[in-house]
């Protein structure tokens, strides 16, 4: 697997011919506010860094970031978390360009900016990065689902291209870029990409952990050993109480219609998710390890590996792009399943499996201590305070091994498993709210098999709390609030024959008391007229137009949803799905009367590109939404990743520039 990058891409102070770069990931722009910038960056050490700031037409402020702006996690011997959380005494202006360095302070007192230590990162002829305080949220890029091994193009890189073409006009740059889920594959990972993530451990020198449970003690026999490469099954006991164990994490259970779990390089260590995220988010972790050699596999996995090592090419050749992006607009992020784990938390029977297993709870654990770390802690900074706290201390206490106590880990899992902050809001125009649809389940008592609702009541009451008077919302939702109906179906029916893990059967409708509640928010006459819903997870993407039918008010909300960044619905299966829904679910057909809908007014928005009717638009690529004063989708737009044009989602009674014009029967969804 070739990798090209410009060859100033490392060019940077070194005092040895070994030495490693100062910045191995990032800057990722966070939260950011006027009075307050939140950023995310890796170094190889514990840097001395100052940042300027300088807003267009005013002079440049400059910013040493001491220990009370700059909180530094060590990970490893040659990896440090710099958490950056600046609080600024003089507000900064809002839609305005506002040009940032970070200055590395070298041990001999040279100073390196980012041009120098990251030159990647720059748009063309621009000596540093920009940013713009946007003063509403009217204007966002959305999308999920960014799997490295996907063989298509890297979303993210379409909107850096986006990004590139607005630079200089402020007025024209997205508020921000939500990431919807899925940011990173913990349970479907390469196996080159599994042996990138072993060299840059030893290559940085991550922490290793003891293990319980499993055939191996530690890390160290994990990574050595002979099952550690699409086999990863055979590394738990053979014991029969196990079995539902190895189906949950590393079955690699084929799912016909909506997803396929390769499960076997499922990521298990600390070390090894922390590793990928350094490997998704920047490209200057592939400058320091060696081209990954396949280790002795059988026929069927070598095959895997050189497909898999091709379609990795090409998300390596992207990957300035994406970093580029992230330096240079507002990102913010909810977890799905895959950043964890596959179906985490579909049910009160996969949590008691899950979690009464100290091997499977540990895999769980350390995937949300590295979401903490690397995505958690940037929407909502005064949450994590505590579990940062521990986080320091398990990673200052080490053994002659270099490896985390155990038992601190352990406990720091608990915790994390307990932690019910992962939401979070933007008191922004609109505010958006951002829904954690994964920790805080409607968990079925009567029946533990079933898949939960993705809210409980509690949380549920919360987001109510948080809409009152309030005229316009965007809520982030990772699963679909209103979804393709004859797929809810099938998932519906699946679970009630026990086989809710062979479809991903989560979505909103199929819990009635989740489904009910969410639909009283809506009619609350406190609660917003206008309602976006933002949501990825499904790998196709598409618009409707809902009206909650209400005798006293009638709510409008648009679910919109973008999926995925790097991934896809099987493309023939996805056809039959969306023509089969059309047939089944027309407005007028009595099927709509057996779903959760009946109180519901849905219209689909019609991709502009369809030439068979299609309501469901299959892409790789990035979604963006621009609103009106009133909060409400004046365009619905899917950047596809492909180079081609944009697909825009229209509302039936607006023109369409589709050749083809719409030739299937209904118009159901």
């Amino acid at each position: 697997m070739s990798r090209s990058y410009p060859s100033d891409l490392l060019k940077m102070p070194t005092s040895t011919a070994d030495a490693l770069p100062p910045v191995l990931a990032g800057p990722l722009l966070r939260r950011l506010e006027r009075d307050r910038l939140v950023l995310w960056l890796v170094g190889s050490r514990p840097l001395s860094l100052t940042m300027l700031l300088e807003p267009s037409g005013e002079s440049a402020r400059r910013v040493e970031l001491d220990a009370t702006s700059c909180r530094v996690l060590r990970i490893g011997r040659h990896a440090c978390l710099h958490l950056i959380d600046v609080h600024l005494p003089e507000p900064l202006p809002q839609d305005t360009l506002i040009y940032y360095d970070l200055i590395v302070t070298q041990g001999d007192g040279s100073e390196a900016k980012i041009a120098q230590w990251a030159p990647h990162l720059l748009h063309e002829g621009a000596t540093r990065p920009s940013l713009v305080l946007r003063s509403r949220a009217d204007d966002i890029l959305y999308g999920s689902c960014r799997k490295p091994h996907h063989p298509s193009r890297d979303g993210l890189a379409r909107a850096d291209r986006l990004l590139a073409e607005q630079i200089g006009q402020a007025d024209a740059r997205p508020a921000l870029l939500m990431l919807c889920g899925d940011q990173v594959y913990a349970d479907d990972v390469a196996g080159p990409m599994l042996a990138a993530v072993h060299a840059l451990i030893q290559r940085l020198g991550l922490y290793g952990e003891s293990l319980e449970g499993a055939v191996v003690a530690d890390s160290e026999a994990l990574y050595a050993h002979p099952a550690g490469y699409y086999r990863r099954e055979e590394l738990l006991p053979a014991f029969k109480s196990n079995e539902a164990l190895r189906e949950r994490f590393f079955g690699g259970v084929e799912k016909p219609i909506f997803t396929t779990a390769n499960a076997h390089n499922h990521l298990v260590t600390l070390a090894e998710v922390m590793a990928m995220y350094l490997l998704v988010w920047s490209p200057v972790p592939w400058q320091l390890v060696p081209e990954p050699k396949m280790p002795p596999l059988d026929a069927e996995h070598m095959a895997s590996w050189r497909r898999e090592a091709n379609a990795l090419q090409g998300f390596c050749g992207d990957l300035p792009q994406a970093a580029r992006l992230f330096a240079h607009i507002q990102t913010l992020m909810i977890f799905d399943d895959h950043d964890i784990t596959d179906d985490w938390n579909l049910s009160a029977k996969w949590e008691s499996t899950a979690y009464e297993h100290p091997f499977s709870r540990r895999i769980v654990g350390n995937a949300l201590l590295a979401y903490m770390l690397c995505q958690g802690w940037g929407n909502r900074p005064d949450a994590f305070g505590a579990l940062l706290d521990e986080t320091e201390a398990l990673t200052a206490a080490l053994d002659s091994q270099d490896r985390l106590d155990a038992a601190a880990q352990d406990a720091l899992i608990d915790r994390l498993l307990s932690f019910d902050q992962w939401d979070y809001v933007l008191r922004t125009q609109p505010t958006v709210i951002v829904l954690d649809t994964r920790t805080r389940r409607w968990r079925s008592r009567r029946l533990p098999s079933r898949p939960s609702g993705l809210m409980n009541w509690e949380s549920l009451v919360e987001l109510q709390h948080e809409l009152l008077d309030e005229t316009a919302a965007v809520i982030v939702s990772p699963t679909p609030m209103f979804g393709v109906k004859l797929i809810e179906v099938i998932q519906r029916i699946c679970a009630f024959a026990g086989h809710a893990l062979t479809v991903d059967a989560e979505n909103w409708m199929a819990h009635r008391g989740a489904a009910s509640v969410m639909l009283n928010i809506f009619r609350h006459f406190r609660t917003p007229a206008n309602y976006v819903i933002l949501s990825g997870d499904v790998h196709y993407s598409f618009a409707y137009d809902v009206q909650v039918r209400d005798r006293d008010r009638t709510p409008h909300i648009w679910q919109i949803t973008s999926s995925g960044i790097k991934n896809e619905f099987p493309r023939r299966l996805l056809d039959w799905l969306d023509r089969l829904n059309r047939w089944l679910y027309s407005p007028r057909s009595p099927l709509n009367w057996f779903t959760q809908r009946r109180d519901l007014k849905i219209r689909p928005r019609l991709p502009d590109q369809r030439h068979r009717g299609e309501r469901l638009w299959n892409s790789s690529g990035i979604g963006q939404v621009l609103l009106d004063a009133q909060g409400r989708p004046a365009r619905i737009v899917q950047h596809n990743a492909d180079g081609g044009p944009s697909t825009q989602f229209l509302a039936q009674d607006a023109p369409s520039s589709a050749a083809t014009p719409i030739d299937q029967p209904g118009s159901g969804v």
